[in-house]
């Protein structure tokens, strides 16, 4: 009876030990999870920023021009003219023949009571387009050499286009989260913290604007009247906070 009852107590003394290990491990467990959720809600939105110069390579331009008058086959000679000496005039440039196609045209008839007579007027469209950009802005700055010369231009304008945008995305991608990150840095250093992983993340829209524009205002098409231009990206990133 004597060992018996020695026998339950140490049973009894196990499972009270046991109950409490339990209850600690337990406690602490609870208690780390705490902890981790708290550290989970910590978290800093920054926005990060990266930049790059970039020259265009496409140039284009529309020329329109037109002619008018009561005599069909005189319109028809005038257009005929202003059409070789804008070719001529890309050819002095030292542009091929090719960088010229033909954009259409168009032919409108109106009676005109002053004269008593139909007047023809005659649209047409010459498109330019060349990868040679410098060349083609300096050809531009010599379009008043076609108006003295009697072609009737719209007021169109060439137009620079950055293409490769696809081949420098990933590096400046990189680039705008590091940035974020060194904001990120500042922050938690004045907080006494330490910056983790990204806890999410949201990828701005690329736009492409004139080099020395306002990029709040030129959103990502503003730059197309110049070669020189600017490439700007913004992500915003969530990162934990240690």
């Amino acid at each position: 009876m004597r060992l018996l009852a020695l026998t339950n107590r140490n049973i009894v003394l196990f499972a009270a030990l046991l109950l409490a290990g339990g209850l600690i491990v337990g406690g602490y467990l609870l208690g780390d999870g705490l902890r981790r959720a708290r550290m989970a809600d910590r978290s800093v939105t920054m926005r990060g920023l990266a930049e790059r110069d970039v020259t265009a390579d496409l140039a284009t331009w529309s020329l329109n021009f037109n002619a008018s008058g009561t005599d069909l086959g005189e319109v028809q000679a005038k257009i005929d003219r202003d059409q070789r000496i804008i070719q001529d005039f890309f050819r002095a440039a030292g542009f091929p023949a090719a960088a010229l196609t033909d954009g259409g045209g168009s032919i409108n008839t109106i009676y005109d009571n002053d004269r008593q007579a139909n007047v023809v007027t005659i649209n047409r469209t010459l498109d330019f387009r060349s990868n040679d950009v410098m060349r083609a802005q300096r050809a531009y700055l010599r379009q008043f050499d076609l108006i003295r010369n009697g072609v009737q231009l719209d007021g169109s304008g060439m137009n620079y286009r950055f293409t490769r945008l696809n081949e420098i995305k990933p590096e400046m991608i990189g680039q705008s989260i590091q940035d974020a990150r060194r904001g990120a840095e500042r922050f938690a250093q004045d907080s006494g913290a330490s910056v983790g992983a990204i806890r999410s993340a949201t990828q701005g829209y690329f736009s492409i604007g004139a080099r020395d524009g306002d990029p709040d205002t030129d959103g990502g098409g503003g730059g197309t009247a110049s070669p020189l231009q600017k490439v700007r990206v913004v992500t915003t990133i969530d990162f934990y906070l240690g």
